[in-house]
């Protein structure tokens, strides 16, 4: 036992490193990339601290590389709904002592799995990622590495904040808060495209003293393995957070009927959050605590130009907003509006330099582009492709090949109907549509961006007229959750950009902020009376 009011490390975002020629950390990603690679890992459900492989009889899926995908790199085996039973009951067995950890206890557990991250671990962690995801190696660093160290930092930081915040005390009375954690489990269900993200949903209610079941996304399963693997090595006790990776809804079906179910944390699809919505309305009345449901969703986000932008500064944010990691991250550029003074400069200079990107296996550093994550996503992909040959005008890319990996061209595509389904649709692949409008008729293109998606993730607006853009940003108030002046409207930064949408894009909790923690806690009032009265009467009575 020891005493103190403690102060927390100071959070600051971990460094990108730069992977340049020569470098320390790109002969330790080689090393870790060829033992990945050279390892196919059993993924197995993970209860209590012991692991479950599926029997002859159960079900397993392979993970690949998207880039190589006769390479094999991992098996899951999938978590029956008679474990998933098993896996709450074990959380909520070890609940009570995790709870009654002090919360620096806790937090020292993700600070240290933060510094293992930062050294020892990230070479590993780059390269699950990279093989896995087919992302380059910066994209890995800033998402597995980075994204999920400042997470676990920061995440600290907020949640000492959050506990500081006491009320008032009369004369004669204390008065303080009790930050509870939820009564119950959460239900963490992960995307395969951050593996950032994906650790974040079970370990940010987890600090706050909250139990979870993982479900991760299978394609990521690699990743979410080694980073469990982490957590363990940093000293998270067995049970805390039981990973049921498998199918969604066998899975979820379980968890949704069980009434210890506290909360969901959702990163996915916009479909897949409604019908855990809905499940949980069907299934409310059985439920011991209304679940909080918490869920960053889908996005068709965007780039509006003014007469007044830079051409080059427009045309990069559209190649890198749209085309990095293949246009698979929930905030990538999908819908550009642009002024028909600068769109044939614009366009010609995105035509160019989507030229020069090059497509293929990520461990060559010399490619900008991977593959998609799986067969279903080049599928998808591919059929807007051939909706743009088809219906409007593709200006560079249009075009994909899976005889090796599941590659799409990165393709830029201009439209003559604003309402095109390629303006309205969330795509999740290296698609972006441009619309044309006529200079003067700028207001009119920003109610076309309010008006036509569903979505409200991320956007940006630029301009060099700083009138414009007040007015730009007032009139887009409530289209993104996240929105860019100047900027590519990718890359929120844990602590600088609190990431979320409202609309079809989500609850807008704001992950990497105190506000997504504090609804993984349930506050108690409690009042002292330090001269408590011996009499009932009051002075009026007299």
């Amino acid at each position: 036992m020891i005493d103190g009011i403690f102060e927390v490390p100071l959070p600051e975002n971990e460094p990108v490193l730069s992977f340049a020629p020569g470098s320390p950390e790109r002969a330790k990603l080689d090393v870790a990339l060829a033992q990945v690679a050279s390892e196919v890992v059993e993924i197995p459900t993970v209860i209590d601290g012991r692991a479950f492989f599926a029997g002859k009889d159960g079900r397993t899926t392979d993970v690949v590389m998207p880039h190589d995908h006769a390479h094999r790199l991992g098996r899951v085996h999938h978590a029956t709904p008679a474990q998933v039973q098993q896996a709450i009951d074990g959380a909520l067995r070890v609940a009570p002592a995790w709870q009654a950890l002090p919360f620096e206890e806790r937090a020292a557990i993700f600070l240290r799995a933060a510094d293992l991250l930062a050294g020892p671990w990230r070479a590993r962690i780059n390269a699950a990622c990279m093989l896995g995801h087919s992302k380059t190696c910066h994209q890995a660093e800033i998402d597995a590495a980075c994204e999920l160290i400042d997470f676990f930092r920061f995440n600290v930081a907020f949640a000492r904040q959050i506990l500081t915040v006491q009320p008032r005390s009369a004369p004669g009375q204390w008065n303080r808060t009790d930050y509870r954690p939820l009564e119950g489990f959460v239900f963490a269900v992960a995307p395969f495209n951050f593996l950032s993200i994906a650790v974040n949903l079970p370990a940010a209610p987890v600090l706050l003293g909250n139990v979870a079941l993982w479900k991760p996304s299978h394609t990521s399963a690699v990743g979410v393995w080694h980073c469990l693997e982490l957590l363990r090595a940093a000293g998270l006790p067995d049970g805390v957070i039981q990973l049921v990776p498998g199918d969604g809804p066998e899975q979820g079906a379980v968890a949704l009927a069980s009434e210890h179910l506290a909360g969901i944390h959702f990163t996915g699809s916009t479909a897949t959050f409604r019908a855990l919505y809905r499940g949980v309305g069907e299934h409310l009345d059985r439920y011991r605590t209304l679940p909080r449901l918490v869920g960053e969703t889908g996005g068709k986000d965007f780039i509006v130009a003014h007469p007044s932008a830079d051409v080059d500064e427009v045309a990069t944010a559209i190649v890198r907003g749209g085309f990095e990691y293949q246009g698979q991250k929930c905030s990538a550029a999908s819908r550009t509006y642009l002024p028909k003074s600068l769109w044939p400069a614009v366009s010609e200079r995105v035509r160019a330099m989507t030229s020069e990107l090059r497509m293929g296996d990520v461990r060559d550093y010399a490619n900008f582009v991977g593959a998609v994550i799986d067969r279903r996503a080049f599928d998808k992909i591919s059929g807007y492709q051939k909706l743009a040959r088809d219906t409007a005008k593709v200006l560079a890319g249009g075009h994909s090949d899976d005889s090796k990996g599941f590659f799409v061209e990165p393709t830029f595509v201009q439209v003559d109907d604003p309402k095109h389904r390629l303006m309205q649709e969330e795509i999740f692949g290296p698609v972006v549509s441009a619309y044309v409008y006529d200079d003067a008729r700028y207001d009119e293109a920003l109610t076309l961006v309010d008006t036509t998606s569903p979505y409200a993730l991320t956007g940006a607006v630029f301009a060099r007229d700083r009138a414009v853009v007040t007015h730009t940003m007032a009139r887009l108030r409530h289209a993104a959750g996240n929105f860019y002046v100047n900027d590519k409207p990718t890359g929120a930064v844990v602590g600088q950009q609190p990431f979320g949408g409202a609309r079809a894009s989500g609850t807008n909790d704001k992950a990497g902020s105190l506000w997504n923690l504090g609804r993984w806690l349930s506050p108690r009032s409690l009042k002292e009376n330090l001269l408590p009265p011996k009499d009932w009467r009051y002075p009026f009575l007299g």
